[in-house]
C-alpha cells in the first residue's frame, strides 16, 4: 500500500564511523534527518561519557550567546536570520568561535559597566542639581505656603526659626546643622513620622516633589522623588537623623552654607553633567556599533552551537571498538532511505578526510521498530489528530488518509450552515495564502499557533460546511429559494377552495401533498425552502436528521471494521478474518445494518398518503429483540422470519468472537505429535503476530522460512489459554456492547445540528430582526450597531464556541467509534536526528 496508508518499513542498521570523520558523518545525518539513534551506553552516567568536555564547552558558548542576545534585545536591535542555515562548524574551528565569543563578551561587559557607571554618576549629579535648586527656595522663602504651594503643610521659614531658636539653643552649646537629600515619594510619610518620633521636635523638615521622574538604576523603575532639607540642633540629633536617612535609603548630598558656594557648585554640576552626557552618548554609540556587528552573526552562531552540541550528544550514544579507532552506532532507518544513508556517510567521510570510509550494515532485530508516517503541510494536521489518540503500531493501517474526508464531513453534519461555512472558509483561505509570512514571524501566541497549524483542517471543515449548508438549505438560519419551491401554493388554494376569509380566520393552514398538482416534485438540491415557514419544520428535521445520523454512524463503523482486514492480511493473520472480522461485521450488520435497511425501505415503500399510517421503525426494531412480530403490522411480507434469522446470526457471532481465537491458538499449540513440529512453528508465528511483536527480521523470516534463522529460539514459549481467553472476552464484551453505545453516540450529529440551527435562528430573531423591523429613517442608524452586535455574537458563539464543540464531538467519534475498530495506537513514533526539529533554548526564552 501507499506510504500514507501504512507506516514505512524500518530496519535496524549498524554504523561504523572512523574516529576522525565521525563528527562530519553525524553532521550530515543531522542535516538530512534520516535515522533515529539508539543509546549503546545505557549504564554509563551522562557525566562519565567520552565527550562531556565538548558538551560543557558548547554550554559555555550558549551562556555567552544568551548574554549577547539579551544585550541586543535591550538595545532593540533585530537579529536577522541567515538565508541559508549554516552547517555545524568543524572541530578545528570551534576554538576560534569560542575565543571570538569570549572576546566579545569581555568587551561588551566592560562597555556595559562603564555605561552603567556613567549613568549612575549622571543620576547623582542630576539629583544633586534638583536638591540645590529646591533647597534654595526653602532658605530664601518667607513662608512655606509660598514655596511649596497650598498642597503642602505650612512651616515657618528656616531663617525665622533659626533666629528665634538660636538664642535658647546656643545657651546650651548647641550647634545648628543641615542634612539634605532625596527620598522616594512612597517612603516620605513614614520617614517624616519616624523623624518626629525619634528626634522629638528638635528637627525642622522641609520637602517638595521633584518635577522630573528619575529612574532607579538598581531596580530599573521610574518613580517620583522628594527633596528634603532637615535642620537640627546638636551633634547627637544629627547622628540620629543620619541613621534614619540610611535606614530609608535616602540619597544624601552636602548642603552649601552660603549662596556663593551654592552658585559655584551649581556651575560645576552643569559642566560635569554636560561632559557626562557627551561621554555617555559616545559610549552608547560605540555599544550599538558592537551590538549591530554582533547581531549579524548571532543567529548563525546560535545554529552552529546547537548543531555542534547535538552532534556531541549523539556521539555519546555510540560505543567504541576494541581499538578505539572506530565508533559504532545503531540506528533505526527507513528501508527506502538506506541509499541516502550510505551517501551521507560517504559525504561525511570525504569532509573528514578519512582514510577508511564509514559504512552501514543492516542487522536483524526482534525489537519493535518505531512508526514513521510521512506527511506534508496538508496532511500533517490530520495526522496530528490521529496521533493525539495514539501513535500507530509498526506497519499498522493508518486512519489519517480517511480522516481527511470523514473528519470534516462529520464536523459539517453538526455545523452545517452555508453562511458560517463561507466565513470559516475565507478565514482558513487567508491563513493558507499568507502562510509564508506567518511562518517567518514566529508568533509566540499559543492560541494563534494552534489555529495556524490547523489551517487546512479549518479549510476542509469550512468547505464541507458549505456543502451540508446547501443540503440543509440553511444560511444564517434562513433558506435560499434558488430553484423555486416544489409546492404549488396557487393549486392548493384552488383545490382546497381557500379564500381571503380563510386566511384571516386561520392562523395555521396545512399543505397536503396528496392533492394532485400541489406537490410538483422534490427540490433539486437539499431541503425545500418552504419548510422554513412551516410550523412542523422542527418535527420534520428531527426525523430527517436522526435517521441520517444512524445511517452515517453504521456506515462509518462498518468501514472501520472493514479496514481491519488490511491489518490481518498484511500481518498474515488469516485466521482473524474468519474468527474476528466475519463475526464482527455480521453482528453489526445483522442488527444495526438491518435498522438502516428498514429506514430506506420505509422511505421507498410508503407514499406521502401512507406515511401517516406507516408503522414506527423504532417499535419494529425493539420488537425484533423481543420476538413480538405479531403485535404490529409488518413492513413487508416475511419480516418476522427474517428478523428471527438475523437475531440468531448475531447471537451466534458472540460465541465465535469469544472462543474462536483462543481455541484456534490452543489447537495450534496442543496439536497431535504427528504434526507437532509444523504446528508448533505455526503457532509461534501466529503468537508473535497476534501480540503485535512484528519486526523486519520476522517479516523476512516469514518469507525465507522459520527454521533458517540462526538466532531463533529452539522451543516456543509456554501457551497460557486463560490469559488469551481473558483478553478475548474483554474484546468481545467491549465490541458487542460498543456497537449499541457507539450507534447511539452518533446521534450527537442530530443533536448538535439542531442546536446549531436553533441558536442561529434565535440570534437572528432576537438581534438582527429587531433592527430590520424599524421602517422609519431611524432604522438605518440602528442597523449599523445592531449588525455589529450580530456579527460579534455570530463569530464568538456560533463560529468559535459551536465550532469548537462540533470539532470535539467529531474528534470523539473518530477516536472511540471509528479508530478502535482497527487501530490500536500503542506504537512509538519515529524521532529522527534532525537539526531542524531540535528546540533551541533561546527560542523558548523569546530571545530569537
Amino acid at each position: 500500500m501507499c506510504a500514507s496508508f501504512r507506516s514505512e518499513e524500518m530496519c535496524l542498521a549498524q554504523l561504523f564511523l572512523q574516529s576522525g570523520s565521525a563528527y562530519d558523518c553525524i553532521s550530515e545525518l543531522g542535516e538530512m534527518g534520516l535515522v533515529e539513534f539508539r543509546d549503546l551506553n545505557p549504564s554509563v552516567s551522562p557525566f562519565q561519557r567520552r565527550f562531556v568536555s565538548e558538551i560543557k564547552r558548547c554550554e559555555e558558548m550558549e551562556r555567552i550567546l544568551g548574554y549577547l542576545l539579551r544585550e541586543i534585545r535591550k538595545a532593540n536591535i533585530a537579529v536577522p536570520e541567515p538565508e541559508v542555515s549554516p552547517v555545524a562548524p568543524a572541530p578545528k574551528h570551534v576554538l576560534e568561535i569560542m575565543e571570538q565569543l569570549q572576546r566579545l563578551e569581555v568587551e561588551l561587559s566592560e562597555v556595559a559597566k562603564n555605561k552603567e557607571k556613567l549613568k549612575r554618576n549622571l543620576l547623582e549629579l542630576t539629583e544633586y542639581t534638583h536638591m540645590l535648586r529646591i533647597t534654595h527656595t526653602f532658605m530664601h522663602s518667607r513662608s512655606r505656603h509660598e514655596a511649596l504651594g497650598p498642597q503642602y503643610e505650612e512651616f515657618p521659614s528656616l531663617e525665622a526659626e533659626s533666629v528665634a531658636g538660636c538664642t535658647g539653643m546656643q545657651r546650651l552649646g548647641a550647634k545648628l546643622g543641615f542634612i539634605s537629600g532625596l527620598i522616594q515619594r512612597v517612603k516620605m510619610e513614614a520617614f517624616e513620622r519616624m523623624l518626629w518620633r525619634v528626634c522629638k521636635g528638635y528637627t525642622i523638615l522641609s520637602y517638595a516633589e521633584v518635577d522630573e521622574n528619575l529612574a532607579d538604576l538598581d531596580t530599573g523603575e521610574i518613580s517620583k522623588n522628594v527633596v528634603f532639607l532637615i535642620s537640627f540642633w546638636g551633634d547627637q540629633i544629627g547622628q540620629k537623623v543620619q541613621k534614619i536617612c540610611d535606614c530609608y535609603h535616602c540619597h544624601l548630598y552636602p548642603h552649601p552654607e552660603t549662596d556663593e558656594e551654592r552658585s559655584d557648585v551649581m556651575d560645576s554640576l552643569r559642566t560635569r553633567i554636560q561632559d557626562l552626557n557627551n561621554v555617555l552618548h559616545r559610549t552608547e554609540d560605540y555599544l550599538k556599533q558592537v551590538l549591530h556587528k554582533a547581531s549579524e552573526s548571532a543567529h548563525s552562531w546560535v545554529l552552529q552551537v546547537k548543531k555542534m552540541k547535538a552532534i556531541y550528544h549523539i556521539l555519546n550514544l555510540c560505543s567504541f571498538d576494541v581499538t578505539n579507532k572506530c565508533l559504532i552506532a545503531e540506528v533505526w532507518c527507513p528501508v527506502n532511505d538506506l541509499t541516502n544513508l550510505r551517501s551521507a556517510l560517504g559525504e561525511g567521510s570525504r569532509k573528514g578526510d578519512a582514510t577508511v570510509p564509514s559504512f552501514v550494515n543492516r542487522i536483524p532485530s526482534k525489537d519493535t521498530p518505531p512508526t514513521l508516517l510521512r506527511s506534508n503541510k496538508f496532511t500533517s494536521g490530520f495526522q496530528s489528530i490521529v496521533e493525539a489518540y495514539g501513535v500507530g503500531d509498526y506497519r499498522e493501517a493508518s486512519p489519517a488518509p480517511y480522516t481527511i474526508i470523514t473528519f470534516p464531513f462529520l464536523f459539517a453534519v453538526m455545523f452545517g450552515d452555508l453562511g458560517h461555512g463561507v466565513v470559516m472558509t475565507l478565514f482558513a483561505l487567508w491563513m493558507v495564502l499568507t502562510e509564508k509570512s506567518h511562518k517567518r514571524k514566529h508568533s509566540g501566541n499559543e492560541i494563534w499557533s494552534t489555529f495556524f497549524e490547523g489551517r487546512y483542517i479549518i479549510l476542509m471543515m469550512g468547505l464541507f460546511s458549505i456543502y451540508t449548508g446547501l443540503i440543509y438549505n440553511d444560511c444564517f438560519s434562513k433558506s435560499l429559494n434558488i430553484f423555486g419551491s416544489g409546492w404549488n401554493i396557487k393549486a392548493m388554494f384552488r383545490e382546497q377552495q381557500w379564500t381571503n376569509e380563510t386566511l384571516q380566520t386561520n392562523a395555521v393552514l396545512t399543505l397536503d401533498p396528496n392533492i394532485s398538482g400541489v406537490f410538483t416534485g422534490p427540490y433539486p438540491l437539499g431541503i425545500d425552502p418552504i419548510w422554513n415557514m412551516a410550523v412542523n419544520r422542527l418535527a420534520f428535521l428531527n426525523s430527517y436528521k436522526m435517521k441520517m445520523s444512524v445511517i452515517i454512524g453504521v456506515v462509518h463503523m462498518s468501514f472501520g471494521v472493514v479496514l481491519s482486514v488490511f491489518n490481518y492480511l498484511h500481518f498474515r493473520q488469516k485466521f482473524k478474518l474468519y474468527l474476528l472480522f466475519v463475526p464482527e461485521l455480521l453482528f453489526l450488520l445483522c442488527l444495526f445494518g438491518y435498522l438502516v435497511f428498514m429506514i430506506f425501505y420505509k422511505w421507498l415503500a410508503f407514499s406521502a398518503r401512507e406515511s401517516r399510517t406507516a408503522p414506527s421503525i423504532l417499535i419494529h426494531f425493539i420488537n425484533m429483540f423481543l420476538m413480538q412480530g405479531n403485535a404490529m403490522t409488518p413492513l413487508y411480507p416475511g419480516q418476522m422470519g427474517l428478523q428471527v434469522f438475523l437475531v440468531a446470526v448475531a447471537l451466534l457471532c458472540v460465541p465465535v468472537l469469544l472462543l474462536g481465537k483462543p481455541l484456534y491458538l490452543y489447537w495450534l499449540h496442543h496439536g497431535s505429535k504427528r504434526l507437532g513440529v509444523h504446528r508448533v512453528c505455526g503457532y509461534e508465528r501466529v503468537r508473535r503476530l497476534s501480540e503485535d511483536d512484528l519486526s523486519p527480521s520476522i517479516v523476512h523470516d516469514e518469507e525465507e522460512g522459520l527454521d533458517d534463522h540462526p538466532g531463533r529460539e529452539s522451543s516456543p514459549k509456554e501457551f497460557d489459554f486463560g490469559d488469551v481467553f481473558l483478553h478475548q472476552a474483554i474484546h468481545t464484551i467491549e465490541y458487542c456492547l460498543g456497537c449499541i453505545s457507539n450507534t447511539a453516540s452518533y446521534l450527537r450529529l442530530w443533536a448538535l445540528s439542531l442546536a446549531h440551527a436553533q441558536l442561529s435562528e434565535v440570534l437572528w430573531a432576537m438581534v438582527l430582526r429587531v433592527a430590520l423591523r424599524i421602517s422609519s429613517r431611524l432604522g438605518v442608524l440602528v442597523l449599523a450597531p445592531v449588525f455589529s452586535l450580530f456579527a460579534v455574537l455570530t463569530v464568538s458563539i456560533l463560529l468559535i464556541m459551536e465550532g469548537l464543540s462540533a470539532f470535539l464531538h467529531a474528534l470523539r467519534l473518530h477516536w472511540v467509534e471509528f479508530q478502535n475498530k482497527f487501530y490500536s495506537g500503542t506504537g512509538v513514533k519515529f524521532a529522527p536526528f534532525d537539526f531542524s526539529l531540535l528546540p533551541s533554548v533561546f527560542e523558548q526564552d523569546g530571545l530569537l
